[in-house]
């Protein structure tokens, strides 16, 4: 009897711990058009994180509204720049995705831009000159993938000025090669200086984000945001992965990247794969998958 009840309690010991890392915690399979590649990158160090670190309630003062990167935030482009060149992910990316915040345009510029502007009457920037006071030099979009600045993926909204963003035309004399039609707003209606939007919301808006992703043609999709929406989006996802893998999902430092795959469970993705290629060309008399093993290895010993 008490044989049976401990293999009892190891049996619910183990079932709970099945629920707890996921039903499954080994690899899976999945079509490959049903999966997107993101490349997630938090931005850079900005002048309100620089003075955050030291005191939270640095995060208020209105001199920080729509802070742009630090000298020590552009330095920490550079590294990431090199590495997906060096790495080829540069060649790989279809498009840029943006949070239309000058700390987020400026990182995702530096990052994955095309090399120094030069004056062309067929080529727009990416990245004027001094954009934000940055004491960079242009950034040209040849040789860059495309770049659309997104709302759903901007910082927390409400009462921190660090949150909030200047009118879409301002940032377009700035970032002219960049694309703000998702921003169609001259001013920015979100952000409520006595208003903060609740982590609930936070998740709701992310998952809208990560939704709208699959309306999206591309494969490869760099995606430059904040912590913040990073870690409350991320969050929800991983319930049936190992927690440590969870645990890696979520935590971003300034100008981080981090590449993961997201999957279509439910087929909401309608794309027919580019890579698929249907059998029987031309049409055969291919025995049915469905035959008896037994007889599938007789054919074969013929």
């Amino acid at each position: 009897m008490q044989h049976r009840h401990l293999l009892s309690f190891l049996f619910l010991f183990l079932s709970l711990r099945l629920q707890i890392m996921g039903s499954d915690p080994g690899p899976s399979l999945f079509p490959l058009h049903r999966c997107k590649t993101l490349h997630l990158v938090r931005h850079a160090q900005g002048t309100h994180n620089a003075e955050g670190n030291k005191n939270s309630k640095a995060y208020y003062p209105p001199e920080y509204f729509d802070a742009p990167l630090t000298p020590l935030g552009w330095q920490q482009v550079d590294h990431p720049r090199n590495h997906v060149q060096a790495c080829g992910l540069s060649r790989r990316i279809d498009l840029v995705i943006v949070s239309p915040l000058l700390r987020t345009l400026q990182t995702a510029v530096g990052v994955s831009g095309g090399g120094d502007y030069a004056d062309r009457m067929d080529v727009l920037p990416l990245m004027v000159a001094n954009a934000g006071n940055s004491g960079r030099a242009a950034f040209s979009s040849l040789n860059s993938p495309p770049f659309l600045a997104v709302e759903h993926c901007r910082d927390r909204l409400g009462i921190c000025p660090c949150h909030g963003w200047q009118n879409v035309s301002n940032y377009q004399l700035l970032f002219p090669a960049i694309d703000f039609s998702p921003a169609t707003l001259s001013r920015d209606t979100l952000w409520k200086a006595d208003v903060r939007e609740t982590s609930d919301e936070l998740v709701g808006r992310g998952l809208k984000f990560m939704n709208w992703l699959w309306t999206r043609k591309e494969q490869e999709i760099a995606i430059v945001t904040h912590s913040g929406v990073l870690f409350h989006t991320l969050n929800a996802f991983g319930s049936n992965c190992h927690p440590l893998l969870k645990k890696e999902m979520c935590h971003f430092a300034n100008c981080e990247l981090r590449s993961m795959i997201i999957v279509d469970r439910s087929m909401a993705g309608s794309d027919p794969s580019t890579t698929n290629y249907p059998g029987k060309i031309p049409s055969g008399l291919d025995q049915p998958s469905n035959f008896p093993e037994e007889d599938n290895l007789k054919d074969r010993t013929h």
